[in-house]
Parts: C-alpha cells; sequence; structure tokens
C-alpha cells in the first residue's frame, strides 16, 4: 500500500516542480525587462567610452559627471528650476484641490461625475497640439519663457491627481466624527481645521508627491512654455538624448529617477485601501 502510494505520489510531484519551470522563466523575462534598462542606464553613467560590437563599456570613469555639474552643464540650474516649479506647482494644486474635493466629497452637487470627469480633460487630448496652441497664447501675455507659465501648464495636468485623491481621501472620512465635533460646540471652520484635515492629510500627502512626481518629469509643456528660456531636468535630458549624448542623458536621468522612486515608496506608505477604494466615487 506505502508502495502504491508512493508510486501514484511521485507524477503528481513531477508535474508540480516542473510547473515552476514556466514561472520562473516568466519572471525572470519579468525581471529583465525591470532591471534590464536600469543596469544599462547605470553603465552609461559610468562610461568613458563604449561602441559596437564590445558588449561592456571599454573604459570607466566619472569625467561626465563632472561635465554635468559644471557651470556650463546647467544641471544644477535644471535641477532647482525643476524643484522649484514643481513644489509651487503642488502648492497651487492643493490650494484648489482641497476646497474642491471637500465640496465633491460632502456637498450634493449636481453633475458631481461630470464634474470629476472635466479634471481628467488635459489627459484626454494629444499634448503636442495643445501646448503649441498653448505657448502661442502665453507668448502674447508675457508668459512663454517664465516659471509662471510653467507652474501653470504643470497645474492643469497636477489637478487631475489633486482633486481626485482629495476627493476620495475626504469620503473615506466618516461623517459622524465631524457631526461630533460640531455636537459639542465646535464651529464649521475649526471641525474642518481640527478633524477632516488631519484625517485627510495622508491622502493630502500622497496627492502633493504625486502632483510634485508628475511636474518634475513633465516634459512637452516645459518645452513649448519654458524653452529656452526655463532650463528643466526633462529638457536637459532630451537634448543629451538627441544629441547622442548617452552619459549626460544617463546621469541626468538618475537625477529624475531617485526622487521618483523614493517618493513613490512614500505615497505607498501613505494611500491606504480605504482612500484607494474611493477614488473617482
Amino acid at each position: 500500500m506505502t508502495a502504491l502510494t508512493h508510486s501514484i505520489a511521485e507524477p503528481s510531484r513531477l508535474r508540480l516542480d516542473l510547473w515552476w519551470l514556466p514561472r520562473g522563466i516568466l519572471l525572470g523575462l519579468l525581471a529583465f525587462a525591470i532591471f534590464g534598462p536600469l543596469a544599462n542606464l547605470l553603465l552609461w553613467a559610468v562610461t568613458e567610452r563604449w561602441y559596437f560590437p564590445h558588449t561592456l563599456p571599454l573604459e570607466y570613469g566619472f569625467s561626465f559627471w563632472a561635465r554635468v555639474f559644471s557651470p556650463r552643464g546647467n544641471a544644477m540650474e535644471s535641477l532647482t528650476n525643476s524643484v522649484v516649479v514643481a513644489i509651487l506647482t503642488v502648492a497651487v494644486s492643493l490650494t484648489l484641490a482641497v476646497p474642491a474635493g471637500y465640496a465633491l466629497a460632502r456637498l450634493k452637487l449636481p453633475l458631481r461625475g461630470l464634474i470629476l470627469l472635466v479634471f481628467m480633460i488635459p489627459q484626454a487630448f494629444p499634448n503636442l497640439p495643445v501646448y503649441v496652441n498653448v505657448a502661442r497664447l502665453f507668448y502674447e501675455i508675457g508668459l512663454n519663457g517664465t516659471i509662471a507659465g510653467v507652474v501653470l501648464v504643470h497645474v492643469t495636468h497636477g489637478l487631475v491627481f489633486a482633486v481626485w485623491i482629495a476627493t476620495a481621501a475626504f469620503s473615506a472620512i466618516d461623517v459622524e466624527l465631524e457631526q461630533a465635533a460640531r455636537s459639542i460646540g465646535a464651529g464649521a471652520l475649526q471641525t474642518f481645521r481640527d478633524v477632516t484635515l488631519p484625517l485627510a492629510m495622508p491622502g493630502l500627502m500622497a496627492s502633493a508627491i504625486l502632483v510634485f512626481l508628475e511636474s518634475l518629469d513633465e516634459f512637452t509643456g516645459s518645452y513649448f512654455v519654458g524653452a529656452p528660456d526655463v532650463n528643466m531636468l526633462p529638457l536637459l535630458l532630451y537634448n543629451a538624448g538627441a544629441g547622442g549624448n548617452y552619459q549626460v542623458a544617463s546621469i541626468t536621468a538618475l537625477l529624475l529617477l531617485i526622487p521618483s522612486v523614493g517618493f513613490m515608496l512614500v505615497v505607498e506608505r501613505f494611500l491606504k485601501a480605504d482612500v484607494l477604494s474611493r477614488v473617482g466615487r
């Protein structure tokens, strides 16, 4: 009986073991697709000479890092402009999104779904023809080639994340908590300041980080509205890549990648399931 059981179990164990083979191949291909470009990026960032048909760089070094961060490299100016624009974009977006999100979450507004959909309009159309016309309009009113003009363009994209996540954050708060505060004498503004806003803060922080990252990586609007007067990191990356200077392009990409990865880890901590379940509701 034991031998019979063993002979039956052996093919089952073999099939189970073979089942891991395609899964392992699939995971390996997925890991290569994710980490392969990153490894290539890191190699180019420390490469001095690398050309076909050589598989690996012929010479390693950091001379291109010094070139990028030299005064003529424009990296520090571009980084400063990108961070300043991103911070201003976050400030303007949240200033508009907090009252809008609270109203959409708490008030019984007619056509509420349509209002939320309106904030998606900037994402619904191709960016290129939109920004060509925006640049023409901004040139006429003196905003083209200015920090203010770039911030306004970035805000149109940032409001999508800001309003939708703010609405979800306020919707996830139990109304009875606000009613309890009002019942003991707190006014509407005090209730919002002391009860609602602190509870919504994790969602609002996640919204701010997503808007910051969206602004930091925005290229098309920055190019048509800001260039050549407002240097930004995505513009520096584009110019280096288009010119075949892959070392400078890779170093610039790393400057954009590091805050993106770090902030996304923070977003994952702030965005809870109860907030995500109410996005768009």
